[in-house]
């Protein structure tokens, strides 16, 4: 979370394929004005990048540009970094806080992962949003009349959302009168090669990929984006130095299917969450001090999460209070660590543990997939997730 304001160089948006290149003419363009932008995409896509190319290609290029993980806060305080607070708000808070909307006055502020707000926080944002007013947590009156332009992202399904009642209609066309959906690098595998030398020469290392290994790579699906790209060029560098990469190095996270295509090694998600569980359960780890803050920072996936969660109630025959136990956490955090998993869609239903249907070879799937689509109504599909129409 960037909640300081600041002027940001400009980002390179990489990428010779044409659907890149539409991107870059379409986030020129629309910086030129001053509507409310929306970007979607999966994780890992990079929609952060698009905003803040946006943001340094307008006039407010020169002014601050402030950054919030809508996902990362609570109600409470996402509410003050917004707002800001008066001394005696809350517990906490000993002095006055100027909130984003103040600090980014004539500049950005980017609201990643506005899809996770509560509806009362997406009234409240509603309410800033058509008259530019704010008013700290704790007071009685509005403190200030600001201009900021907000642009936010999300990787779910804003129209789906509204569906189920969890998005409110009119601030869904209020953040999205301008949509750009920023493609999966499954889309696009010709910018593979250009994203992996560029992370290669951004790290200062002398290390080759062969051809054939390439090939490998452009043919791989990267379920986790451009985002997955770079941790693997990353731990390459590490472990090969200024080797030559080939096909065989890349065994440890790319397998081969039926057709000799680029498949993710198997079980690759059940396998970081056992080895997340062996270290809770050994306490080596803290899952508030270390596996918290990785997936708030999505370092971790929600079926990461999952996964961890399964393999617990599976020894805890469903006990969920059984569970925090066994993760080394205090029973006071009962309340918060259900929270955490109803919040970001975690949670598991225990009663399939107490029936014994739970399986540890279980396939643990993603939570949700947003496809790419050019309809102009979403479908929902069997995940339940819809796609949204392309600007």
């Amino acid at each position: 979370m960037n909640t300081s304001p600041h002027t940001v160089p400009e980002p390179t948006l990489l990428g010779n394929s044409p659907v890149m290149d539409w991107l870059r003419k379409a986030a020129a363009r629309i910086s030129m004005g001053k509507a409310k932008v929306l970007i979607t995409g999966e994780s890992g896509v990079g929609k952060d990048l698009v905003g803040r190319y946006i943001h340094t290609k307008s006039d407010r290029g020169a002014r601050p540009f402030v950054a919030i993980n809508c996902a990362g806060v609570s109600e409470t305080l996402l509410e003050s970094e917004l707002f800001g607070h008066v001394r005696g708000s809350f517990t906490g808070a000993h002095r006055d806080k100027v909130g984003l909307f103040q600090l980014g006055h004539k500049g950005t502020v980017f609201l990643d992962e506005v899809g996770e707000m509560s509806l009362r926080m997406q009234a409240l944002l509603l309410r800033f949003l058509e008259n530019g007013e704010v008013k700290p947590v704790g007071s009685d009156a509005v403190s200030a009349r600001v201009d900021v332009r907000v642009i936010a992202a999300t990787n779910r399904s804003l129209p789906d959302l509204v569906a189920r009642g969890l998005f409110r209609e009119d601030l869904m066309y209020r953040i999205m009168v301008v949509h750009l959906e920023v493609p999966p690098l499954r889309d696009r595998p010709e910018d593979v090669r250009l994203l992996v030398e560029h992370f290669i020469a951004q790290s200062g290392a002398s290390l080759t990929v062969s051809d054939e290994a390439m090939r490998a790579l452009e043919q791989y699906r990267w379920p986790g984006n451009v985002r997955e790209l770079q941790n693997v060029v990353e731990q390459l560098i590490w472990l090969r130095g200024e080797e030559v990469v080939g096909v065989k190095d890349l065994s440890a996270w790319l397998g081969t299917d039926r057709n000799g295509l680029m498949v993710p090694a198997r079980e690759r998600r059940k396998r970081v969450a056992d080895h997340i569980y062996d270290a809770l359960v050994a306490g080596s780890c803290s899952f508030w001090e270390h596996v918290y803050p990785m997936f708030i920072n999505r370092d971790l996936t929600r079926a990461d999460l999952q996964a961890l969660v399964r393999q617990g109630l599976a020894v805890t025959k469903g006990n969920y209070r059984a569970l925090l136990t066994l993760l080394g956490m205090e029973a006071d955090d009962y309340k918060r660590f259900l929270n955490l998993l109803s919040t970001h869609g975690c949670t598991v239903d225990f009663r399939e543990f107490r029936s014994g249907r739970s399986t540890g070879d279980r396939p643990i799937e993603p939570v949700f997939k947003i496809p790419m689509t050019k309809a102009a109504l979403p479908r929902t599909s069997k995940h339940g997730e819809a796609g949204v129409r392309s600007a």
